[in-house]
């Protein structure tokens, strides 16, 4: 586990590249998505996620707010962190960003330009596959699309590549076979798995950074513990800010898909507050005090 530190940044560099350590998740928002994408730039957050998969995201919805943004808090494109995602057929519905008839490599050239237009730059910050092609191994598909987001990043057309959705095997085979490594593990982050500590501890060790969602939603249970609810009352604070003052200390990058404004303002307040190393190891073993 990471020690706690006073003050965590709000940007960091890594590999080369400048990244912020709280991103706006865009999933599931459809019509609101613009406007959303917009408040979480006016409330602070320099970071947007989001993925050319119309099934679960309006990148082009992104690309409009962030315009938005960036007008009315006289920001340039590069004072913002912008990370999309390339995604098989399979997990798309009909709205495909690309020729599924196409070679894979094609299919990935095809979804990069159209998510350059969603969101009106000439550049990625950061360009994810957004899951393996099967649940075991990696196979042929897997090794061509890393092959092509390589390309793009040797190109300069991406700072940073990385993957989604992995699991501990799929990870170690990417990492030792492939010729520019993730650096990004972006993942569902469950407290009965020690909030992936498997993985993490896999990324520490490759100078990957680990990005948790859904630490709020995959924990429902978990977070109704009187363990928790007693810190956030010492802290004053909500339970969703100790979750993200959890994340960040122990060296995550936490991921946020409020629709609140106010809880936008709310979430990323949690750089304010600090947990004692007792507290992070209660929320570290939060799952195996369920009742």
């Amino acid at each position: 586990m990471s020690d706690t530190s006073h003050q965590i940044s709000r940007l960091v560099k890594h590999r080369g590249a400048t990244v912020p350590t709280f991103l706006y998740g865009t999933a599931w928002k459809e019509a609101q998505t613009e406007e959303l994408t917009a408040a979480a730039i006016e409330s602070g957050f320099l970071g947007i996620d989001t993925a050319n998969q119309r099934r679960h995201y309006y990148e082009a919805g992104v690309g409009k707010g962030i315009q938005l943004a960036l007008a009315k808090k006289n920001l340039q494109r590069s004072d913002l962190f912008l990370q999309t995602k390339f995604t098989y057929a399979a997990s798309q519905d009909h709205r495909l960003p690309y020729d599924p008839e196409t070679d894979y490599t094609t299919q990935v050239r095809q979804s990069f330009a159209s998510s350059l237009e969603h969101l009106n730059t000439s550049y990625l910050d950061s360009y994810i596959l957004h899951g393996p092609a099967s649940s075991q191994g990696l196979n042929d598909a897997d090794w061509e699309v890393w092959r092509a987001l390589e390309n793009l990043q040797k190109s300069g057309s991406v700072k940073l590549i990385g993957v989604s959705n992995i699991d501990f095997g799929q990870l170690q085979l990417l990492v030792e076979r492939s010729e520019v490594k993730p650096a990004f593990v972006q993942n569902r982050c469950y407290a009965r798995t020690r909030w992936d500590a498997r993985i993490r501890a896999l990324c520490h060790a490759n100078d990957i950074i680990y990005q948790g969602f859904s630490l709020l939603t995959a924990n429902s249970v978990e977070l109704k513990q009187p363990e928790l609810l007693a810190i956030s009352k010492r802290l004053g604070c909500s339970l969703p800010q100790v979750v993200f003052r959890f994340a960040l200390q122990v060296g995550m990058i936490p991921l946020t898909g409020t629709t609140s404004k106010s809880h936008m303002l709310e979430d990323i307040a949690a750089y304010d507050k600090e947990l004692t190393e007792e507290e992070m190891d209660i929320i570290e073993n939060i799952a195996f005090k369920v009742k």
